[in-house]
């Protein structure tokens, strides 16, 4: 049995050479969202990746309170396919050679991107959807969607994330850091539920707050 106190919050974030505009916000929006669920009842361990036309694992499972101030170095393009297929990948085989009673009762997956795909060369869209819709059906894990400068709800669908979970947000400002507490609250609400129980994405008010 898999540990129900315990949450994997694996982000997979955009630094392509776009993001220049909004890094102080982003990195602002990251490190308040992983103080609030510092707060949070509940053991979480948090993975990081980054990606532009290349990949960076940042860092694997470190336990929350232990997640240094986010640095964003944006550069290069958008190999957003890419990311996500390497990233679900490695997260599945890292719990998988993990004894059962040592792996996440919760794992979330939150994408962040501020711009369409562009760059990608291993994963299409076809793979990705049936690897996000293979994940969340066989193993309940739950996948967060925002995008910047897109219609995330429709470009996320097209990639497999449910649209309730995709949520669009103005790249400036107030609304980058209102992006990252929406998406907290989500994260808070999921992880005080029991193991693999349906809760309710992003509300009207929460896609209100993120878009000028």
């Amino acid at each position: 049995m898999t540990n129900p106190n315990l949450t994997l919050i694996a982000v997979l974030l955009d630094r392509s050479g776009s993001m220049q505009a909004i890094k102080s916000d982003t990195e602002g929006g990251f490190d308040a969202f992983i103080a609030e669920q510092r707060a949070q009842p509940g053991e979480a361990v948090v993975t990081l990746a980054q990606f532009d036309n290349d990949y960076e694992r940042v860092y694997r499972s470190i336990p929350i309170g232990e997640v240094p101030a986010l640095e964003l170095r944006p550069r290069g393009s958008t190999a957003l396919l890419d990311g996500i297929g390497r990233f679900t990948t490695e997260i599945g085989e890292e719990l998988a050679a993990a004894p059962e009673h040592e792996r996440p009762g919760t794992v979330i997956i939150v994408v962040i991107t501020d711009g369409h795909e562009n760059a990608s060369t291993e994963w299409d869209l076809d793979a990705v959807k049936s690897t996000i819709t293979r994940q969340e059906r066989d193993f309940a894990w739950d996948y967060v969607f925002l995008g910047a400068n897109i219609d995330a709800v429709s470009v996320g669908a097209g990639m497999g994330f449910a649209p309730g979970k995709s949520i669009t947000y103005d790249a400036n400002g107030e609304y980058v850091g209102a992006a990252y507490s929406v998406t907290a609250d989500y994260v808070s609400r999921k992880r005080s539920a029991p193991v693999g129980a349906p809760v309710v994405g992003f509300s009207d008010h929460d896609r209100a707050v993120t878009r000028e």
